[in-house]
């Protein structure tokens, strides 16, 4: 296969100060093609001396860093958006070969990555505080904002690249060094994308690699000042439970179970093809992936019509050729979310198409994309996120059933309305429990505006003005140039101050 050289040479590597090292540790994991079952690489997980050092290196980097102006940042952080535009389908095709996804949604990844660079290059440069009206003549009260140290992100596998980017490009700008876990799975694409950083000072950006037993050092550790992480509930609550013993702040996106309403005023051509990509994108493993549809009795059959016209029509295979929809990225994930749809027939679900292995894939993790009708809102694979190719249907008899269950979920990262209803509209933005409501557009992002969510979904927030101060400290000072002194409320405090028993020796 093309670039497997770079696959050789980047096995086994670290990305430290600039340049890439072979680990020094014995303990490999390999890295599996998902669409073919072959093995393409090797990680190493790296050793707790090597750690320890990456982050020394780091917190040495970062004051090389700040020791540019703002402006001078941002132009260093355009150049790396630019490189990052040249060479889009090289890393384009280290994304498909490691995780799955088509070569056209591998591509779109990356350019992701670039604006988000670029809208973070003058971000970071535009706001360094703010001036305060004084409280006492002559003095000057304003607020500075600082970087908090060395930044540690901790990476899924789905995407690898952007959701690095929109992190990393927020720490940058904000003055921090970063160091980064790439999932396991999607390593050798981290490694590779490392190149565009070159440019910048050495150790501002390094890649260790490895399992569970790194993060948690790097997490741990007292040199760390910050960790992004995005994955599963259960290690989220791990390292929220690590900081919280020295308040090490935390930006935390875990999981999403998100609702799809699609009421009777929606052109229902347009919501199943709405549908169809929201639940299907990246063989359904995205975090803000329709799992849930609560579609009005009215339109349902229709709507389910639709929904199976636009599933069978994908095609499927490996994402380097003309197709739709990838495998699943790891043999793990395949078997979870099989048992996952076993279990949904058990409850009662019918399959209008879907829920079978292609029968001409014999190679690779795939599986067909499926439309569940006949489902109860009280299921497993409505109230839990499945992480798969999967568009279960409920089917309600009223908007105000259609919210009530929209927010009946343990999870609020996002929601998608399809409605020309505007007051169904407005009800839905005020009254739907999420971080992001989509009316008649799904799933798409904004670099100026914050992506996150509530409830278990995670803390914190990444893009926009918010994504930059969640690597911020505000510091604020106040100065007298003369340096006088405030007899107003020092001591010794006057007697005309102090309280005086009332004549009558009662308080009025």
């Amino acid at each position: 296969m093309q670039f497997q050289h770079e696959f050789d040479r980047l096995s086994g590597t670290l990305f430290v100060e600039g340049q890439y090292v072979k680990s020094k540790s014995t303990e490999q994991i390999s890295v599996i093609d998902p669409a073919t079952e072959d093995r393409i690489a090797e990680i190493s997980s790296a050793s707790e001396g090597e750690t320890d050092d990456v982050m020394d290196i780091a917190n040495a980097a970062r004051n090389r860093w700040l020791a540019f102006d703002p402006r001078t940042r941002s132009t260093m952080l355009h150049e790396v958006a630019a490189r990052i535009r040249r060479d889009k389908a090289i890393y384009g095709y280290f994304m498909t070969r490691e995780e799955g996804k088509p070569f056209k949604e591998s591509v779109d990844e990356t350019s992701w990555c670039a604006t988000a660079i670029d809208y973070y290059a003058e971000l970071g440069r535009h706001d360094a505080g703010r001036v305060a009206g004084t409280t006492v003549p002559g003095q000057f009260h304003y607020s500075i904002k600082e970087p908090l140290g060395t930044v540690v992100i901790i990476l899924p596998f789905n995407f690898p690249l952007v959701l690095m980017c929109w992190e990393l490009a927020a720490a940058l700008a904000a003055g921090n060094s970063v160091i980064v876990k790439p999932h396991e799975q999607t390593t050798i694409t981290t490694l590779k994308f490392m190149e565009v950083f070159t440019s910048l000072p050495k150790g501002l950006v390094q890649v260790v690699t490895g399992g569970p037993r790194v993060a948690q050092q790097l997490v741990r550790s007292r040199k760390t000042h910050c960790i992004a992480y995005t994955g599963s509930v259960p290690i989220a609550q791990e390292i929220m439970r690590a900081c919280s013993e020295t308040f090490k702040p935390v930006l935390i996106e875990a999981s999403g179970n998100d609702p799809f309403i699609v009421m009777p005023s929606a052109p229902l051509d347009v919501a199943a093809r709405a549908g169809a990509f929201a639940a299907y994108l990246n063989c359904g493993q995205v975090c803000t992936s329709a799992e849930r549809f609560y579609v009005h009795q009215d339109i349902h059959d229709e709507f389910v019509e639709r929904m199976v016209v636009e599933a069978k029509r994908l095609r499927i295979g490996n994402g380097l050729d003309a197709v739709d929809i990838g495998p699943m990225a790891t043999s793990r994930q395949r078997d979870r979310f099989e048992a996952l749809l076993s279990r949904a027939r058990l409850e009662g679900a019918k399959f209008a198409t879907g829920g079978n292995r292609p029968a001409s894939l014999n190679r690779g993790w795939f599986v067909e994309p499926s439309v569940l009708t006949n489902v109860s809102p009280d299921s497993e694979i409505l109230n839990g996120e499945s992480f798969g190719p999967v568009a279960p249907i409920c089917k309600v008899a009223s908007f105000e059933e259609a919210l009530m269950l929209a927010n009946r979920s343990d999870f609020g990262l996002g929601a998608t309305l399809y409605s020309r209803d505007m007051h169904e509209v407005m009800r839905a933005v005020n009254e739907i429990e999420a971080g992001m409501v989509w009316v008649n557009a799904p799933v798409l992002d904004n670099d100026a505006l914050p992506f996150g969510g509530r409830k278990m979904s995670g803390v914190g927030r990444q893009l926009g003005p918010e994504g930059l101060a969640q690597f911020q400290s505000s510091k604020w000072v106040m100065i007298d140039p003369e340096a006088q002194t405030q007899d107003f409320w020092w001591f010794p405090y006057a007697e005309a101050e102090a309280y005086k028993m009332p004549s009558d020796n009662s308080l009025v």
